[in-house]
């Protein structure tokens, strides 16, 4: 692929040095022989007839076999380019089906990973990378997501990740995981009007989801599938500020914390 703002190529179309510059050629001289075309174009006499049967099949060329000897004259370029640009598509689907058909394989062939011990933990430092480990664990869950959320981050675009919550949550819902969210009553009011919408509209229309508003939720803490938890570290120097999410793999852990949740759940009221 050529750079942007470089000059276009017929190899960017997928001819080699030698196809590119005949078709070139017989576009100056008009129709030639395999002589003159080799003449013209730079293409050595021992290749020349290669190249030509080469573009020939690719309906870039015209033979005049009645000649002799025989003469050959590029097609018209806009409809030479037409031709190869349907060729790169046809190409592209074919690759594209490829690809698929070795997910599909090496889904069924790869086996998922073996559980890491109970304590396992990882963590993610800053407001962008807390929020991909977020949402990389979001996507992983496979049963059950419970999620706590209270005050949000000064340091976090609450409209932009709020979105991309709600769309990872719907991925899951799709996956029929279980989904309840416990909002505080102050995070329910700053959230943007769409996500609220999309709260109360999209993802309710899943029989697996569930939001309702407490007032007694502070933090903000994810269990998925009752054995992983992910909680969000303020800055110690700012409290308002996001400063590491903590994943840790503790299903005694994640049960006090879903215990912990059922019982403010009870308490808690529908989101409107």
């Amino acid at each position: 692929m050529y750079p942007i703002g470089g000059m276009a190529s017929l190899k960017d179309l997928g001819l080699s040095d030698y196809e590119a510059s005949a078709y070139r050629a017989l576009l100056e001289t008009g129709p030639a022989t395999a002589k003159e075309l080799s003449e013209a174009s730079g293409v050595p006499m021992g290749r020349i007839y290669d190249v030509l049967a080469s573009i020939e099949s690719q309906h870039l060329v015209r033979s005049q076999a009645a000649s002799r000897p025989k003469k050959y004259a590029a097609v018209e370029p806009e409809t030479a380019l037409d031709r190869l640009l349907d060729d790169r598509k046809r190409e592209l689907a074919e690759k594209a089906d490829q690809y698929e058909d070795i997910v599909d394989e090496l889904t069924h062939d790869l086996t998922a990973p073996t559980a890491p011990d109970t304590g396992f933990w990882t963590a993610a430092l800053g407001p962008d990378e807390t929020i991909e480990l977020l949402l990389d664990r979001l996507d992983a869950a496979s049963n059950r997501i419970v999620l706590l959320s209270g005050t949000p981050s000064s340091s976090i675009d609450l409209r932009d990740v709020s979105g991309r919550v709600v769309d990872h949550l719907l991925d899951a819902l799709e996956r029929d995981v279980t989904v309840s969210v416990l909002l505080s009553r102050g995070l329910s009011r700053e959230l943007p009007a769409e996500v609220n919408d999309a709260y109360v509209s999209d993802l309710s229309t899943y029989d697996d989801f569930d939001v309702r508003i407490g007032d007694t939720v502070d933090g903000n803490v994810i269990v998925l599938d009752g054995e992983e938890v992910c909680i969000e570290m303020s800055n110690p120097v700012n409290p308002d500020e996001a400063f590491a999410l903590v994943d840790l793999k503790d299903p005694s852990f994640a049960e006090d914390v879903v215990d912990e949740f059922e019982a403010s759940w009870e308490n808690a009221n529908a989101l409107e």
